[in-house]
């Protein structure tokens, strides 16, 4: 037999010791019966013991001031010893003590902010992104600047009712919107323009012209008779539309009109230039 199996029968008589052992003090040691352990013969009946009590009782009560005997232990493996059935141990449904869930409580308050963490060392750096689409082309630049400014060397005399100022001398002419051969200049761009014109008067002689879009007379330039010669001037902003004209007309009146200048200075200068093109907001 190995260990095992003398822990076994260790815990076997330990069970029947407890289990029997207070039927036992009250059996008297010389009533006591050896049993034997036999397969084949039946059972034994269980004790009475109710009327054994009582005769232990009537025993006891005759000798007073003696202890009761002491019960007797058995080993397993003795000859003779006594089967005392055994005893379960309790079970309990543990499945009977657990409670049904209950509701989900309300929610709790928010609890207060915790303090700022420091900061974090730099990640490293990501992998580059893909290339963008292209943009939509741009407009040209003609299509957002218009200027000019030319001279005039020459003097000029009214001989017609209506006479248009040609111009000789170019300063600036970008993209060619003035046109030198008739003296006008042709709008390409809409928008707002700033127009001058200068000139020189002729001493006794009227100067009367006009700064012209299209047909119609927008401002007029006039000085009147003198004994001497002056520069004169105007100014004006005109709002354009596309294929608009602007340009310098002569106007003859009752008296001569003229305006001077000469081959070694330009007395007569006409310009404009672009503001705001109407594209914009």
């Amino acid at each position: 037999m190995g260990s095992s199996g003398w822990r076994r029968v260790l815990r076997c008589c330990l069970l029947l010791a407890f289990a029997w052992g207070p039927v036992l003090s009250h059996v008297p040691h010389d009533q006591q019966e050896p049993l034997e352990l036999q397969g084949t013969q039946e059972p034994l009946a269980t004790p009475d013991h109710s009327k054994r009590a009582e005769e232990n009782d009537e025993k006891y009560s005759s000798r007073q001031g003696e202890e009761p005997p002491a019960s007797r232990c058995y080993r397993c493996c003795d000859p003779g010893t006594p089967v005392y059935q055994a005893i379960p141990a309790p079970q309990i449904n543990i499945t009977i003590l657990k409670g049904e869930k209950g509701d989900r409580g309300d929610r709790g308050l928010q609890g207060k902010y915790g303090k700022t963490g420091s900061a974090g060392a730099r990640g490293h750096a990501g992998p580059k992104g893909q290339k963008g689409s292209m943009g939509s082309p741009g407009d040209r630049c003609k299509n957002h600047y218009a200027a000019f400014s030319v001279g005039r060397k020459k003097p000029l005399h009214s001989n017609d009712y209506y006479q248009t100022v040609v111009f000789d001398t170019e300063f600036v002419n970008l993209y060619s919107h003035f046109n030198m051969f008739t003296g006008k200049f042709y709008c390409y761009v809409p928008g707002i323009y700033f127009f001058s014109l200068n000139v020189h008067t002729w001493n006794q002689k009227e100067t009367y012209l006009h700064i012209m879009r299209n047909a119609e007379e927008m401002v007029i330039l006039y000085a009147q008779v003198s004994d001497r010669s002056i520069m004169q001037s105007q100014s004006l902003m005109l709002e354009l539309r596309e294929q608009d004209e602007v340009w310098v007309r002569l106007f003859k009146g009752e008296r001569d009109n003229a305006i001077f200048s000469d081959e070694f200075d330009t007395y007569i200068t006409f310009s404009g230039y672009l503001v705001k093109p109407a594209a914009e907001p």
